[in-house]
């Protein structure tokens, strides 16, 4: 479906941002964002307790 220039191109790009720091921030609320909604998730799976 992709050339593989495009995806070696996509992977390179991504590795350099991710490398120089610039965009650890928003890496940092994607993965708060993503932790949180696991959370909910599983609490929501969960049984509820019941006494």
């Amino acid at each position: 479906m992709y050339n593989v220039s495009t995806g070696a191109a996509a992977a390179g790009t991504g590795g350099a941002l991710a490398a120089t720091g610039a965009v650890s921030l928003v890496w940092a609320f994607v993965a708060a964002f993503t932790l949180l909604s696991a959370g909910l998730a599983l609490k929501r799976i969960a049984p509820a307790r019941t006494r």
